[in-house]
C-alpha cells in the first residue's frame, strides 16, 4: 500500500514540476508574484484562439488549492507510512534480504536470524593473567545496592573495575537495607567458589580480606562513592592512589558506577562475569529448573512475563491506574520513600510510555500479536497491585496461566522469606522461555534481554508502551482486527530481532555487543557455491545461460550488501 502511495506521489510531483517549469517558476526571494495572478496571464496569453469569455478566477484558485491539497494529503500518507515501518526501510539491516521481505510477518515465537549468532566473550591473546593476591594494589570491597537484578550489574561491574586497579577483590556485599527487605548474603544466592575459580585468570578474588592485613593496617578500610558512569580513568586517577596508601578500599551504593563503554577486552570480562561466572547456588538452580520442566511437561513452548505491577514499582513511576483516592493515597505514601522525586502528570507519563502496562494490556497485547488462549503462560512477578482483581483479566485471556506457587508447594516454603532467591527462581524460567516479555525497561528487563540475546538471540518481547499507550486509549474506537494491525506494526522494532540495536547503542548489560558475533549465512553462501558451478556448467553446456546467468547475479547481489 505503501509503495503504491509512494508511485502516485512521484506522479504529482513529476507532473507539477513539468507545470512550474512550463511556467517559468523559480525558487527564491525575487519571484513572489501572486500565483494566481500568473496562472490569468499565461491563460489569457494562450488562449487567443479560444473564444473570449468571462473567466471566473476564483473558481481557478480554488482549482489550485485543491490540487495542492491532494498532494499534501499523499505527502502526510508517505510520511505516515515511512515512519510505521521504520524498522524495517530507513534503518540499514545486517541481513542480506531484500526490503520485500522487510514487511512479512514475523515468527512470534523465534526469530529465523537468531541462528546465525554465537557467544564470543573469550579472553583475546593480549588480555593479560590476573594480578596475584600479594602483588596486587590491594584490596577492594564492595557494597551492591537495590533488589538482586540491579546488584548484580554492580557485582559484574566490581570485578571490571578491580582489573582496571590490578587490586584483589573481596567477594562482595549485599544490600540488606532495600525496599525488599532480604538479609541474604552472597552464598546465600550464588555459588561463591564457581565465581572465584570461573574469575581466576582475569581477578584475584578472595572471601573475606586477610586477617593478617587487617591487623597491621593503622585506620579501618577507606569507605568511599564514585559517581555514576564513572570512566576507567576516574578510577585510576580517583581510587587507585587512595587504595594504594590505605591497602584496602570500600565502594558502597556501587550500582552502574561505571561507564557503559569500555575496551572491547573489559567488556567481554563483563559478560564472562554475568553470563557465566554469576551462577546460582545449587538449590536455586534444582527449583528453578524443575518449575521450567513442569511448563515443559504440560507444554512444548511456553511465555514468561514479568509484570512488574507491584505497589512500588508503581509509585515510583508515578502513574496512575483509576484507582481513585485510596490508590493515590497508597501509592503516594510509597512514593515518600525517594524524597528526591519530582511532581509528575500521571496522564503525561503514559502519553509518554512511561507507565508499565496493565496485566490486561499486556494480555490483549500478547493476543494482537498472534498468541492464542491456548498460550501457555508463566508469569513472574511479586506481589501484584490489586491482587485477584488486577490479574483476572489476564487469567481470562490466557486460561493456561502459571506461578511459582501455583506449581510447586511445599519446595518453595525455605525461600519465602527471602525476596532476591524469589527472584533468582523467577530469572531461571524467564531466562529458559521461548519468549520472555517485559512490562517495564527495569534491571530484570535489561539484565534478562541482554542474556537471552547472547544465548541466541531468543525472543524477547518490549512493548513499545509510548504507541501501545495510544492504542488501548483509543480501543472502544475500531474493531479487534484493527486494533491487531496497529499493534503488530507498533511493536515492529521491540521483538527482540537481532538487529533492532545499533551496535554501541543502548546499555550494555540490555545489548551486549561485544559479546556476540555473527556467523557465516550458510544458505546464501549455498546460493553463491550453486552460481559458481552453474558457471562451470556452462563450459560444458548443461545448462543454458540465461539460467545460469540468473543464480549468479542472485548470489553476487547476497554478497554485495
Amino acid at each position: 500500500m505503501g509503495v503504491a502511495k509512494s508511485w502516485r506521489f512521484s506522479l504529482i510531483s513529476a507532473n507539477l514540476a513539468l507545470l512550474q517549469q512550463q511556467n517559468g517558476y523559480k525558487n527564491g526571494g525575487s519571484n513572489k508574484q501572486n500565483v494566481c495572478w500568473r496562472w490569468k496571464w499565461r491563460w489569457r496569453s494562450s488562449s487567443s484562439h479560444l473564444q473570449r469569455r468571462k473567466i471566473s478566477w476564483p473558481l481557478v484558485c480554488g482549482l489550485m488549492l485543491f490540487v495542492l491539497g491532494l498532494i499534501s494529503l499523499f505527502t502526510g500518507h508517505l510520511a505516515s507510512d515511512l515512519e510505521w515501518y521504520s524498522p524495517g526501510i530507513v534503518k540499514r539491516s545486517i541481513f542480506p534480504i531484500s526490503d520485500g521481505a522487510r514487511r512479512e510477518s514475523i515468527d512470534i515465537w523465534k526469530s529465523k536470524y537468531s541462528k546465525h549468532f554465537y557467544a564470543c566473550s573469550e579472553r583475546g591473546p593480549r588480555f593479560a593473567p590476573a594480578v596475584r593476591e600479594r602483588s596486587s594494589n590491594g584490596y577492594l570491597l564492595i557494597g551492591t545496592s537495590g533488589g538482586l537484578n540491579q546488584q548484580r550489574t554492580g557485582i559484574t561491574d566490581a570485578v571490571v573495575v578491580a582489573r582496571i586497579l590490578n587490586a584483589t577483590l573481596v567477594v562482595p556485599e549485599l544490600d540488606h537495607h532495600s525496599y525488599w527487605k532480604d538479609d541474604s548474603d552472597f552464598v546465600n544466592i550464588f555459588d561463591v567458589d564457581w565465581f572465584i575459580a570461573s574469575l581466576a585468570k582475569d581477578v584475584t578474588t578472595v572471601k573475606r580480606v586477610p586477617d593478617k592485613v587487617m591487623r597491621s593496617m593503622d585506620k579501618p578500610p577507606y569507605s568511599m562513592r564514585v559517581p555514576r558512569k564513572s570512566s576507567p580513568e576516574y578510577y585510576i586517577d580517583q581510587v587507585l592512589p587512595v587504595l594504594l596508601r590505605r591497602q584496602v578500599v570500600q565502594l558502597t551504593k556501587f550500582d552502574f558506577r561505571l561507564a557503559n563503554d569500555l575496551d572491547k577486552d573489559l567488556q567481554k570480562l563483563r559478560c564472562r562475569v554475568n553470563y557465566h561466572a554469576l551462577r546460582f547456588r545449587k538449590p536455586i538452580r534444582v527449583l528453578g529448573q524443575r518449575l521450567v520442566m513442569s511448563m515443559r511437561q504440560m507444554a512444548k513452548r511456553y511465555i514468561a512475563v514479568h509484570l512488574r505491577f507491584e505497589p512500588d514499582m508503581l509509585a515510583f513511576s508515578g502513574c496512575y491506574y483509576g484507582g481513585g483516592d485510596k490508590e493515590r493515597y497508597e501509592l503516594g505514601e510509597i512514593r515518600k520513600r525517594w524524597a528526591t522525586l519530582p511532581d509528575l502528570s500521571a496522564d503525561g507519563e503514559r502519553k509518554r510510555g512511561k507507565c508499565p502496562l496493565t496485566p490486561e494490556e499486556v494480555g490483549l497485547m500478547l493476543r494482537a500479536l498472534g498468541f492464542t488462549n491456548d498460550t501457555f503462560l508463566y508469569v513472574a512477578s511479586g506481589e501484584i497491585y490489586g491482587g485477584e482483581r488486577t490479574l483476572r483479566p489476564l487469567r481470562e485471556l490466557f486460561p493456561n496461566f502459571y506461578t511459582k506457587e501455583m506449581l510447586v508447594n511445599e519446595e518453595l516454603k525455605p525461600f519465602l522469606s527471602y525476596s532476591s532467591r524469589l527472584a533468582a527462581i523467577d530469572y531461571i524460567v524467564c531466562d529458559e522461555s521461548d519468549v520472555f516479555v517485559t512490562n517495564n525497561n527495569g534491571n530484570m528487563a535489561k539484565i534478562l534481554a541482554g542474556r537471552r540475546r547472547y544465548m541466541g538471540h531468543k525472543r524477547t518481547i518490549r512493548p513499545n508502551a509510548k504507541r501501545l499507550s495510544a492504542l488501548f486509549m483509543a480501543r472502544d474506537q475500531m474493531d479487534w482486527d484493527t486494533f491487531a494491525k496497529k499493534v503488530k506494526s507498533g511493536q515492529r522494532g521491540f521483538m527482540g530481532e537481532p538487529d533492532e540495536i545499533r551496535p554501541g547503542r543502548g546499555e550494555f548489560h540490555e545489548y551486549p555487543h561485544p559479546c556476540i558475533c555473527k556467523k557465516p549465512f550458510s544458505n546464501e553462501g549455498d546460493r553463491f557455491t550453486k552460481g559458481k558451478r552453474s558457471v562451470q556448467r556452462l563450459k560444458k553446456g548443461s545448462k543454458s545461460k540465461a539460467l545460469i546467468s540468473e543464480e549468479y547475479n542472485e548470489a553476487d547481489e547476497l554478497f554485495a550488501d
